[in-house]
């Protein structure tokens, strides 16, 4: 019986720190209540940003009761707007989604290089295309103040402050993150 080599890419990437934050996210499940919990906060945060920008409800609110999946992974989300143009957690087997959006890119952190380089994470779409030009433009034109929100709480000086140097430091991120060099695409083989 022939013996098969070790693959040197399987145990270099349990290694790497990503590999192995990868592996213990994977063995660590959350429980049930967890992620329901998580999800409804996640629903809430929406719906609060959605509600500063009344043109951003009103696009939503011809779409009432079409239900969007959103998937990442073993994550999946079925959302509905609601009448009042903002959203709802609905269950996927009563309300079979009308849009599935699917984010191709598996680890987080290359999600997160992503986002930090100004880049949009990579999505496949299927679906309902009138509701996904609408989720489109949610996307791309619906932003959350938070500077607005946090100076409710703490004031306008300390607000400007605070976002300021959040700027400032995701700036320095960018910069960082720019400067590293992208991993081969995966399949691709060194030349020998």
């Amino acid at each position: 019986m022939a013996e098969v080599p070790p693959d040197p890419t399987a145990s270099a990437s349990r290694r790497s720190p990503e590999g192995l934050i990868q592996g213990l996210l994977g063995a660590l499940r959350p429980p049930a209540w967890v992620v329901d919990e998580t999800q409804n906060r996640v629903v809430l945060l929406l719906n609060h940003v959605l509600q500063q920008e009344p043109v951003a409800t009103e696009r939503l609110r011809r779409q009432a009761g079409k239900p969007i999946k959103v998937e990442w992974g073993e994550i999946h989300l079925t959302l509905a707007a609601t009448r009042a143009g903002l959203l709802e957690r609905c269950d996927p087997l009563a309300n079979p989604p009308e849009l599935t959006v699917t984010l191709t890119q598996q680890s987080p952190f290359d999600i997160a290089q992503r986002v930090l380089a100004g880049d949009k994470p990579g999505v496949d779409i299927q679906g309902d295309v009138q509701l996904a030009a609408e989720v489109a433009w949610l996307v791309d034109n619906v932003r959350w103040d938070v500077e607005e929100d946090l100076s409710r709480v703490t004031g306008d000086a300390v607000a400007h402050t605070l976002v300021g140097g959040a700027r400032r430091l995701a700036d320095a991120v960018k910069a960082f993150v720019a400067r590293m060099p992208r991993p081969p695409a995966r399949g691709a083989g060194v030349e020998r």
